[in-house]
């Protein structure tokens, strides 16, 4: 189903009916990504007295607990809540759900121990486009990231100054296919949200950042209309799907 949308002053034409999903499901096994020492989500039926939320157990419906935390199990996107003090929801930082997106592929830089996200990756990537949301493929690239133990992993990272330059060419929204932004051992300094926020200077209360994507390589770089959804939760994060869908020339 091929439309035409005008979006941000643009004039895109898109196929509905070829939906790219770079979401990771949730699932409760051990195949589900996991990351900052926590174990696999659980989904299990009710028990009340002798019975049992389960169809299979006699029950007329399915009825399940679902047990998980977002920033650790799967692809989630947050606002500048996730590190202020006072309480800020992403349900209400993020009010509309579609925008141009770049997707770019980045081989981080090798630096000591760690491996780095630059702004000169960023910058030469982009290639002079200023897209309001990026989404950041890191290579190599393969399926096993749907399933990846990353605890104690010290996973690549993007530089602050990488951060800065997404803020100040106006990107409000960035997706990466890490489970965060920043290293994973940073003694809490949490350099890029704070930069790509500008927190606490000046937040900037309807910016995102998703993270925990999975962008196969059947998706080429390039632009793309993005539909970033989220659950309604009242939360610093909520588990979300962003899809991606390919511009028409």
């Amino acid at each position: 189903m091929k439309t035409t949308i005008e979006i941000n002053n643009q004039t895109i034409r898109v196929d509905l009916s070829k939906p790219l999903d770079i979401s990771i499901p949730l699932q409760a096994s051990e195949e589900n990504p996991l990351a900052w020492y926590q174990s696999e989500p659980i989904i299990k039926p009710v028990k009340m007295d002798d019975w049992t939320g389960k169809v299979s157990k006699g029950a007329s419906v399915n009825f399940n607990n679902v047990f998980f935390n977002p920033h650790a199990h799967g692809t989630h996107t947050e606002c500048f809540g996730h590190i202020s003090e006072e309480f800020h929801s992403v349900n209400d930082a993020l009010k509309t759900f579609f925008f141009i997106a770049e997707v770019i592929s980045i081989k981080a830089e090798k630096v000591g121990e760690d491996e780095i996200i630059s702004e000169e990756c960023i910058t030469k990537a982009l290639n002079g486009k200023t897209p309001e949301a990026i989404v950041i493929r890191t290579l190599p690239n393969n399926s096993t990231k749907k399933s990846k133990h990353w605890s104690d992993t010290n996973w690549p990272f993007l530089h602050e100054k990488a951060a800065l330059f997404l803020r100040e060419i106006g990107v409000e929204h960035l997706l990466i296919d890490l489970p965060s932004v920043d290293k994973e051992k940073d003694e809490g300094k949490l350099l890029a949200h704070k930069v790509f926020w500008d927190f606490p200077k000046n937040p900037r209360e309807d910016c995102t950042i998703t993270e925990f994507i999975y962008v196969p390589d059947s998706i080429a770089d390039g632009s793309y209309l993005l539909n970033l959804q989220i659950a309604s939760f009242h939360n610093d994060a909520s588990p979300s799907k962003p899809i991606l869908y390919k511009i028409i020339k």
